[in-house]
C-alpha cells in the first residue's frame, strides 16, 4: 500500500507546502499551517453516477467539444423564497452546485438555512443533515420560529460515507450539511474539524453533488483565531462561498458573497434577527441612516455600491485632542491603512494637520465598506468633526481620492446619486467624472476635481 503523503495546508489561506514553516509564504500569516494527510488508496472512495440509480444525471463517457459548440442556455435556478439571500446566490440555487455558508458561531447560519428549507420542501426534497445538534434541537427551533415541519427530512449523522448512502436512496434535490467542521471520512484517520478530515469530507461530498445534480449547502464555522479548517481552505472546490457576517451590538445581518460562478461576487444582503427569525431588509438604506433629528458635527452620507444595487450609509467621525503622546487612529468598518492614507492627503492637499488629534470613525450599522468611493466622504466626516461644523443632514458625497489629492469619478456613478435623490438628499458633492449629462430632479449636483474644491463648498455652505 502506498504511503500516505503528508502536506502542510495553510487554514487562512489555502496554500500548500511540503514541510511545516512558522509564515505562510502567501498570505504572510503566522502558525497557520496545519498537518494534512491525503488517504492512502483512493479505492475507498465511490462512484455516485451509477445509470441504474442516477439516469439522467450520469454520462456514459467524456466527450471532447469545441467551445462554440457547448449549450450556452442558462442554468436552472431553485428560487430559496428569500429575495435577499436569492440576491446574494445570483438569482437561486443552481443544480449540481456546491455553496458554502460560513460565519461565527451564533451568527444565524442554522436558522436561515432552516427558514428556507422548511419552505423549500413542499416542493422538492430536502435532506438537512445536522451534526452538531440533535434532531429535536432543530425540531423544536423550526416549532419556535412557526415554520412548517411535515416536509422537510432530517438525519443526524457525521459520517459522509453513511449520509450518501442515505441519500442515494432518498434522492434529495437538495442536501444541506451543518456542519462540515464535525463530519468525518472512513478514509482519514484524524479527528474531525482537522484539515484533512474538512478537505476530505468536503471533496467527498462535492464530488457526490456534481455526479447526481443534487444542490450541495456546506455550513462551515470560523473562529476569531482561525484555527479551525474554516472556509479559506474550502473555497477552492466549492462554487459559491457566502459569509454572514454580524456585530456583537447589532440585530442586523449581512449576508456576503465572496465567490459566485453563477452570479456577482460581493453582493450584499441584509437581515433582521427577529424573535420568529431572520427577516429580509428589502430596503437596507433605510435602516442604515436612521439618523438623529437633532443635527451635529461629524455625520456624512455617502452612497456605496454593493454588487448590484446601490446603498446608502452614514460615516461618523470623531477627532479630539491627543492625551498621550502617539495619536490614535480607529476605524471602524473601514481599512485603518486607508484611513491614515486620507488623512495624509488631508494635511499635504487640504492644509488641515491632525498629527496631534485622534481621529476615530465609524460605518453606521455594522457594514463594512472596501470600496474607495467611500473616501471624500470618510475625510469630509473627520473635518466637520475637527471644526465642529455640522454639514447639511441633505448632502451626500462619494469620490475616490488620488494621493496627488484629485477626486477620481467612481462606477455607477449616475445610479448613485439617482438613490440619493429617491431617499430625500437635496446635493451631491461628486467627482468631475461622475457629473450626469442630464439634470436628474431633486438633487443638485456639486462636480469637483480635487479635494480642496470639495472643502471650498463646505465653507461656501
Amino acid at each position: 500500500m502506498a504511503k500516505a503523503k503528508v502536506q502542510f495546508v495553510c487554514t487562512s489561506c489555502g496554500a500548500d507546502y511540503t514541510k511545516w514553516q512558522g509564515q505562510c509564504g502567501e498570505c504572510k500569516e503566522w502558525n497557520t499551517l496545519k498537518e494534512f494527510r491525503e488517504a492512502k488508496s483512493p479505492a475507498g472512495r465511490p462512484d455516485f453516477s451509477q445509470p441504474d440509480r442516477f439516469a439522467g444525471y450520469a454520462g456514459a463517457k467524456a466527450s471532447v467539444q469545441a467551445l462554440s459548440d457547448v449549450d450556452l442556455n442558462e442554468q436552472s435556478r431553485l428560487a430559496t423564497g428569500i429575495g435577499e439571500f436569492d440576491r446574494v446566490l445570483g438569482g437561486g440555487m443552481v443544480a449540481g452546485s456546491a455553496i458554502l455558508i460560513g460565519g461565527h458561531p451564533g451568527a444565524g447560519k442554522s436558522t436561515l438555512l432552516l427558514q428556507t428549507l422548511c419552505h423549500m420542501a413542499k416542493q422538492h426534497s430536502v435532506l438537512y443533515v445536522t451534526g452538531e445538534e440533535s434532531m429535536q434541537q432543530v425540531a423544536m427551533r423550526a416549532q419556535r420560529l412557526n415554520l412548517p415541519r411535515d416536509d422537510l427530512k432530517i438525519l443526524s449523522e457525521t459520517s459522509v460515507e453513511s449520509i450518501t448512502e442515505v441519500a442515494k436512496d432518498l434522492q434529495p434535490k437538495i442536501l444541506v450539511i451543518d456542519s462540515i467542521q464535525v463530519m468525518h471520512a472512513p478514509a482519514i484517520e484524524s479527528a474531525p474539524g482537522s484539515v484533512s478530515q474538512v478537505r476530505e469530507s468536503a471533496a467527498w461530498l462535492t464530488r457526490y453533488a456534481k455526479q447526481t445534480g443534487t444542490i450541495l449547502v456546506l455550513v462551515g464555522h470560523v473562529t476569531k483565531d482561525g484555527s479551525l479548517a474554516g472556509p479559506k481552505v474550502l473555497e477552492h472546490m466549492i462554487d459559491a462561498s457566502v459569509m454572514l457576517e454580524s456585530s456583537g451590538d447589532s440585530r442586523f445581518r449581512t449576508l456576503r458573497a465572496i465567490k459566485n460562478r453563477f452570479g456577482a461576487v460581493n453582493e450584499l444582503g441584509v437581515f433582521a434577527m427577529l424573535d420568529t427569525g431572520l427577516k429580509e431588509v428589502k430596503n437596507p438604506s433605510s435602516i442604515f441612516l436612521n439618523r438623529s433629528a437633532q443635527q451635529s458635527s461629524g455625520s456624512v452620507v455617502t452612497v456605496v455600491w454593493e454588487g448590484t444595487r446601490p446603498m446608502l450609509i452614514e460615516f461618523q467621525a470623531l477627532v479630539d485632542g491627543a492625551t498621550m503622546g502617539h495619536p490614535r487612529r480607529v476605524a471602524v468598518g473601514l481599512d485603518t491603512n486607508r484611513l491614515n492614507m486620507m488623512l495624509a492627503i488631508l494635511n499635504r492637499h487640504g492644509g488641515i494637520f491632525t498629527g496631534d488629534q485622534d481621529v476615530f470613525i465609524n460605518v453606521v450599522g455594522g457594514v463594512r465598506v472596501n470600496e474607495t468611493a467611500a473616501d471624500l466622504a470618510s475625510l469630509l466626516a473627520i473635518l466637520s468633526s475637527l471644526k465642529d461644523k455640522p454639514i447639511s443632514a441633505d448632502w451626500v458625497a462619494f469620490g475616490e481620492l488620488g494621493l496627488n489629492g484629485e477626486v477620481r469619478p467612481v462606477p455607477n456613478g449616475q445610479e448613485r446619486i439617482i438613490e440619493a435623490a429617491k431617499h430625500g438628499f437635496k446635493r451631491a458633492i461628486v467627482p468631475i467624472g461622475n457629473k450626469p449629462k442630464k439634470t436628474i430632479d431633486g438633487i443638485q449636483v456639486i462636480a469637483v476635481t480635487t479635494l480642496a474644491e470639495a472643502l471650498q463648498q463646505l465653507r461656501e455652505e
